[in-house]
């Protein structure tokens, strides 16, 4: 669960990342000379690159939450009593947290 709140902040940020990035070389078009286009050109593939990795990062944690589901949903249908139980004991556990406030 930690590793999904992980990957969900790092797809966010990557994301801002690239809406920055794309208002830097958006801002910068009207600029001139070789250094600057040099450096717009490596801006631009690195925003490539980082948008790549971050459609393959959302691909991952989408096949993960799926493949995390798929295992839920097969161990409540062969231990239905067991699930029932610990849910039962979650919902206990929580009225009792929310019943001290």
């Amino acid at each position: 669960m930690n590793t999904e709140v992980n990957t969900d902040k790092l797809i966010e940020d990557l994301k801002v990342v690239i809406r920055d990035a794309e208002a830097l070389i958006k801002a910068t078009s009207a600029q001139t000379g070789e250094k600057i286009q040099e450096v717009r050109a490596k801006a631009e593939e690195s925003l490539r690159q980082a948008k790549v990795r971050l459609t393959e990062a959302e691909t991952e944690a989408v096949r993960r939450a799926r493949e995390v589901a798929d295992a839920t949903e097969e161990y409540v249908r062969e231990n239905p009593w067991q699930s029932i139980g610990v849910a039962a004991g979650i919902g206990l556990l929580l009225g009792v947290l929310i019943s001290r406030r």
